[in-house]
């Protein structure tokens, strides 16, 4: 005789619930990454815009912005040859080193002297690109 009051799920209703699971965890991944993308191009064009205090501040002390061939490894230690004779000492950002954008990709400044320009090329590490691949500029702010 047959238990007509067995418990337990059937494979059917098994493979509908891991499909169901899957369907959810798409979704919801597929947005914990767009805002992960999106946290990564905030903090990169922080970073850009937390340049130019210290930029500002090498071009008080030293009647210029550092040159491109200098960068902003001029804001951490005094450029070698260099005439600016009020350059601060321990430089101008703390640390060491000049922080990399949010990929990990050292940012791209080019300056005549008299003004400045700050890139990151975004994921890729590529010029252009569109939404996380996208370059990141001190001229679009």
């Amino acid at each position: 005789m047959k238990n007509v009051n067995q418990k337990g799920f059937s494979l059917l209703e098994i493979l509908i619930a891991i499909a169901l699971l899957g369907i959810v965890a798409g979704f919801v991944g597929g947005n914990l990454m767009g805002q992960l993308a999106e946290g990564r191009i905030n903090a990169t064009i922080n970073q850009i815009k937390g340049f130019k205090g210290p930029l500002n501040d090498f071009r008080r002390h030293c009647n210029r912005y550092p040159t491109t061939e200098q960068g902003l490894l001029a804001l951490v230690e005094k450029p070698s040859g260099s005439e600016c004779k009020r350059y601060r000492p321990g430089g101008y950002m703390d640390g060491d080193e000049v922080p990399v954008d949010a990929w990990e990709y050292d940012f791209i400044y080019e300056s005549d002297g008299r003004s400045y320009t700050i890139k990151s090329l975004g994921n890729d590490g590529a010029e252009g690109g569109e939404g996380e691949d996208a370059d990141i500029s001190s001229e679009d702010m």
